[in-house]
């Protein structure tokens, strides 16, 4: 089974209007190392969600892994590592932080608990709410 991910991005650094545009990119600038740590359990194929944070803090796309974890080609930190993603459809409806703050079902969500944290992986019940909030299925 696939695993799933929220990736948060500053859309004016690098939008999912910007990811769609481009259709494919390499999510790179991670340098925190719990988010790293997260980033080398992704595998090709895993599902994403793009938040985007700043004043949007919301979900607000979709997008899908084609590689995974490898180091980063422009630093020479062999900690650094980055994967290269595939835009997917924009959600719905977008799903604010307040929204899924407010839903019991995220309590123990890392994107609730680790407010700082790039990546985030959702475990299959919250995945599939998310998508319900977002009007996806």
């Amino acid at each position: 089974m696939a695993g799933r991910w929220i990736l948060k991005t500053e859309p004016s650094d690098y939008s999912f209007a910007q990811l769609r545009a481009d259709r494919t990119t390499r999510w790179d600038g991670i340098s925190n190392a719990a988010a790293l740590k997260q980033l080398r359990r992704v595998a090709r194929g895993d599902e994403l969600l793009i938040y985007h944070t700043g004043d949007e803090r919301a979900l607000v796309g979709r997008a899908t892994v084609t590689r995974a974890a490898y180091p980063d080609p422009n630093d020479a930190d062999p900690k650094h590592v980055v994967i290269d993603i595939a835009a997917g459809a924009p959600l719905p409806r977008a799903v604010s932080l307040a929204v899924i703050k407010a839903d019991p079902a995220f309590t123990d969500l890392a994107l609730v608990r680790q407010g700082r944290l790039s990546v985030v992986p959702v475990p299959p019940p919250q995945w599939r709410r998310l998508l319900q909030l977002a009007g996806a299925v």
